[in-house]
This record gives structure tokens, sequence and C-alpha cells, in this order.
């Protein structure tokens, strides 16, 4: 075996290959280190340097193979003394191939913010399906190979030349296609001719399921759950628990996190196949296998299992095109319609209502127009993406709330090479980092009667130093323009940015169009009752308390036009309150105080510092119960 390759490698001292005519296909077929379940996914003990599922691949060229045991050579780190940090990332999926330009430039490096992306619609996957009977080899035309190696060379030049990422910051890998390929060398080598010197690296499923896993947890802070991600060739499940003091937590997860070959572009063909017994065979395989994934990691962590046997249920985390998409067709289908926040990312729904997959494919069928987010390629995988969800409701026994995510594979890429000081930071503090905006929300803060700035509110959310940072931005704008703008803007600006969820952007949008007035066109009035209900999601509280905030700004802005020196914001108001409960306990009544020195008085009618909070208590019907009592003490 041996004297077939032109070069040995050792396992541990070299993750790169070159490969004769015999290659890793022959090469792997003679190692033990294989255990293939009758589930149809492969099983693996933990850390060892086997590349499984690399079985049909061969290569005459340099293969970067990445494992959990190599990663931290093979993968560059970040380094916060380049001078450039610009990266670009080349996802070759099975379903398409993703490209994108990232800047992790500091203090925002963890941001992971994104200034280029494209999509090029190749799929690898039915290019194997559609050349290969089930006897033949794998094999891509050799049109694929031609236009896969000609899309990487425009995307590199893209990158190095348009955007000047630094060569070397440039990374492209693959998966399950690449994996199953028979002539994966041919394609490799065009590659290489089309762009010399540039290296593809061929994920081990394992490292696969860690980029997955941490490219969807990217998006938030501290989040605990299940992660799966669903792609064209596999979908992945695992579990990650960030709350912990485990620091090597997303390592573990792939170590025993499982990846099963049913992704939506193999699914589809399968239930497509003319042989029912086979459709039969291949779906129980898939069910089978994702129960027990799940009583895997149920063993592995204990906190999954006291989850599971929790009456809340486990909350689940998806990623994915097929998992996206699904998640697409239920904001389609949201109650509350149309939903108000247009991005998928931390979209998130009950158990119940995502258990609804009847109804949805019932849709998919019968609903003839464009559905956001749904392309005809998705929507003719929908079947496929169901029969995943479905085996996913079974074998999980109690789901509290799905989660859909934004990031996946190139997210994942960038947060395994940031340091665990940034990579585990809570992004909103990146996104408002002006430290002097604090005095501003701690005076905001102090019409807060004790105890209420929990999840109600922007400072509850996290969210009181950006919200601070708008209040005084375009005065000079008509106050009906901006409460209408103000809706729009916090439910669209930073579309993908990481910490911001949906409901925390309906308070958002609330809170500054109260600070505004509250008053908006009859074009918007549908939109801010809709921003009204996924409010009522966070708390029924929290669009009273978003008006009662913003109505605070509005005074304080009164006072003090412009801002000079926050820290001197205190000189101009106090403010002091109370809240009592309502005799029937059916609502409550604030008492606010405004402490403000005869100076900043000067010219203002204490009426219209009143007429403020007039609006708070009469935003709803639903809210009338709930009253504000504004007092004004003039100091001398």
């Amino acid at each position: 075996m041996i004297g077939r390759m032109t070069a040995v490698w050792g396992f541990r001292s070299s993750c790169w290959l070159t490969l004769g005519i015999i290659g890793l296909s022959s090469f792997i077929s003679e190692l033990s280190f294989l255990s293939v379940s009758s589930f149809g996914f492969v099983g693996f003990p933990p850390r060892v340097n086997s590349s499984p599922q690399f079985t049909k691949m061969a290569s005459t060229a340099s293969v970067n193979l990445v494992t959990l045991d190599n990663l931290d050579k093979v993968w560059p780190r970040w380094d916060p003394a380049d001078s450039n940090h610009l990266y670009a990332l080349v996802d070759m999926g099975s379903n398409g191939i993703r490209f994108s330009i990232s800047d992790l430039s500091p203090p925002q490096t963890r941001l992971l913010k994104c200034l280029y992306q494209e999509r090029a619609a190749i799929s690898l996957f039915d290019a194997l399906s559609e050349s290969s009977s089930s006897s033949a080899p794998l094999l891509f035309p050799n049109e694929t190979i031609a236009l896969v190696s000609q899309t990487l060379a425009r995307f590199h030049a893209i990158a190095v030349n348009d955007y000047g990422v630094p060569p070397d910051h440039v990374t492209v890998f693959a998966t399950e296609a690449m994996r199953k390929a028979d002539n994966a060398a041919v394609l490799l080598q065009t590659i290489e001719t089309e762009v010399p010197g540039l290296a593809i690296k061929i994920l081990d499923p394992q490292v696969e399921t860690l980029f997955g896993s941490l490219g969807a947890r990217s998006a938030f802070s501290r989040p605990k759950g299940l992660f799966l991600d669903l792609g064209g060739g596999s979908v992945q499940m695992t579990y990650l628990d960030t709350t912990g003091q485990d620091a090597d937590y997303h390592i573990h997860a792939a170590q025993v996190g499982k990846s099963l070959p049913f992704g939506a572009a193999r699914l589809i063909k399968v239930l497509e196949h003319d042989d029912a017994d086979f459709k039969t065979n291949e779906v129980s395989k898939l069910n089978q296998g994702m129960k027990l994934a799940f009583s895997r990691l149920c063993e592995t962590f204990p906190t999954l299992a006291a989850e599971a046997k929790d009456t809340q249920g486990i909350d689940i985390y998806l990623c994915g095109g097929g998992f996206r998409g699904y998640g697409s067709m239920l904001m389609h289908n949201d109650p509350i319609s149309p939903y108000p926040v247009p991005a998928i990312g931390s979209y998130k729904v009950t158990g119940e209502f995502f258990a609804k997959t009847s109804h949805m494919l019932e849709v998919n069928t019968n609903f003839k127009k464009k559905i956001v987010g749904m392309s005809k390629r998705r929507r003719a995988q929908f079947p496929a993406i169901v029969t995943v969800v479905e085996a996913l409701i079974s074998a999980v026994p109690r789901i509290r709330s799905v989660t859909f995510c934004a990031g996946g594979n190139r997210e994942g890429a960038l947060m395994v090479r940031l340091p665990q000081e940034i990579r585990e930071s809570d992004p909103l503090d990146c996104l408002q980092a002006e430290a002097s905006l604090q005095s501003i929300v701690d005076i905001l803060s102090s019409a807060l009667p004790a105890d209420y700035s929990s999840p109600k509110t922007v400072f509850g959310l996290g969210l009181g130093r950006l919200f601070a940072s708008k209040i005084w931005s375009d005065t000079g704008v008509d106050v009906l323009d901006h409460a209408s703008a103000a809706l729009h803007s916090a439910i669209t600006e930073h579309p993908d940015c990481p910490g911001l969820s949906h409901a925390a952007r309906a308070v958002m949008a609330l809170t500054l169009c109260a600070r505004w007035g509250g008053g908006v066109t009859p074009a918007d009035e549908q939109l801010l009752n809709n921003l009204r209900a996924l409010a009522d999601t966070v708390n029924p509280d929290a669009v009273f308390w978003a008006g009662y905030i913003g109505a605070v700004a509005a005074t304080l802005a009164k006072l003090a036009p412009t801002v000079q020196d926050a820290h001197q914001l205190g000189d101009k108001v106090q403010f002091t309150s109370t809240v009592e409960q309502s005799d029937d306990n059916k609502g409550f009544r604030v008492r606010l105080n405004l402490q403000i020195p005869e100076t900043a008085l000067r010219g203002i009618d204490t009426g219209d510092l009143i007429s403020h909070f007039e609006q708070v208590s009469t935003q709803r019907e639903q809210d009338s119960g709930k009253k504000v009592n504004v007092d004004i003490t003039t100091l001398p």
C-alpha cells in the first residue's frame, strides 16, 4: 500500500498529502478507524487521526485534510497585530458555493462584519447524482469542474485584487460532495491551474460539525441547546452549553456530534425514487439515526438529559440553507402577519408552531407566489426538509423553542480563529462600545422603578447604549418622519448583527418611536402594531415600558437639546419613580417625579414635558390599565 503512494505522511506530523493514482480512497480503506453504523452515519472514537467519510476521494494534488487533531496547525489564527484584518472564505457546500469577505478589525472583531458575499448556484451534489448511476463511480462532469474552477478564480480575484485581502487570508473549504467524489483530484488540479497556490481544505465531518455549530452560536451571547446544521449532503447534530465552565465546549461538542448523510439535496432524491421500499428504508434510517444521535448526546451531557425530562423542553438552534428554508416558511405563516422583521437570522418560534409540518407542506404546494427566503430550488426540496424536521421532532421529546441562525460554516470558520476571550464575549458590547454613553443610560435608567429594568426594556435586553446613541441623532428632521423612520431602521439596521434578537429589535423600534412622539403615518400603522405584538413575546408589559422610556428620553432631549458632556446631563434633570399595583391587579400606576433646576426650565412649558407621557397609557386598549402620573419639582 505505502509503495503505491508517491509520498508518505505522518499522522501527527503533517496534514498535507500528495497521493498517487491509488490515493486517499484506498489508503483509508486499509485503515481500521472507521465504524459505519447501520443507520448510515459514520461513528468514530474521540480525537483519533482518522478522516472518516473520505472513502472515495482521491487526489494527485496537495490537499489539506482538516481534522480536530490538526486544526490548530492548519487553520490560521487571527492576530491582533496584523496590518490587514480582511478574511475571505469560500464554502464549497453540496447545495451551493458561498463566498464572503469579512472584516475582523478590532475592537469590533466579534461582530464578524461581512463586507461582501455572493452565492454561486452550483450544486456539487446534484452534479454527482446526475453523472452517475447507483453502481457507477461518483464523478463531477467536466462542465462542473470548469465552472467551479472559474468561479473560484473569480472569487479569488474579487478578494485579492478588488478588496485587498492578503492571499494567505483566503481560505477555501469543502464538505460532503468533495468527500464523496471519485474524481475530486481532477477538480482540485483544475482549480490549482486556474489559481496557482490556492489550496482546498477538506473538512472532516467533526470539523464541519464544529464550524456549523460555532457559526450558529456566533449570533448569541451565552446560548445553550441543541445545534443542527442541514446542508445539501448531510445534517449534523450536537449540543452546546456556553454557560458552563468548559472552555473547550465547542471541541467536545464536535467530538460527540453526529453527522447523518441525509442533506436536503440527497434526501429529495430518495423521496422521488420509484422504489417505495427503498424510500421507506432510507427514511427509517434517518429517523433511527436522529433518535440515536440525540440519545448519545443525552448520555454525554447530563444537562441535556435533564432538559429532556423537564416539562419546559429543549431549546434548539438551526442553521444551514435547508433549515433556514423551513424558517422562512414558518415566518411566511407566522401568527404576526406580515412578520415585521425581514431577516431570518434570530427568528424564534415555539416548539408547537415549529411542529406544524403538514400545514407548511400544504402551503408550499398550494401557494404559487414568491415566498421570501425560498428559492425555487429550496421549495422543490421542501418535502425533504420537512422529513428531516419531522425526524427531529420525533427524536426530541419536548421542544421549548427553535431559533433559526444566519451564521453557518463560514462564520464558524472565523470564530474558531479567534482567541477565547473574544469568541466568548457579548457581541453587543462591540456594537455599542462607546463607554461615555453609559452616563446617559444611567440617567434614563433612574426613571425606572426598582426591579423594572429586566428584559422588558432596552436596558434589560442589553441595548441601552445603542438606544442612547440615537436619542440626539438628526434632530433637525420632522418628528413624524423620525418616528416612522425609527421603526424601519431598528428592524433593518445591522441586518445580520450578532446579538440582536427579533424581539429586541421590536423593543428598540418601539422605544425609539416613542422618543419621537410615537405618531406614525397610516402606512406604518400595521408595522407598528405588529412590532408591538412581537414585543409582547418578550413580556406583556414590554410595549408600555418602551413607550415610557421613549418619553423619558424625549423629556431629556427637550431639556438638553445637545450633549457636549454626558456627565453634565444630571444638572438638567433628576428622575425618581415608584410603581404600585392597581386594586384589581390588572394594571399598575407609575409615579414619576422630575426635579429640574429653574435655569433648565427657562422658556419651557412644563405641560409640554408632561405631554410626552400622555400617549404611554393610550398606545393600546389592552394597556389602558397601566398609568403614568408625572410631577415636576422646580429646583432653585
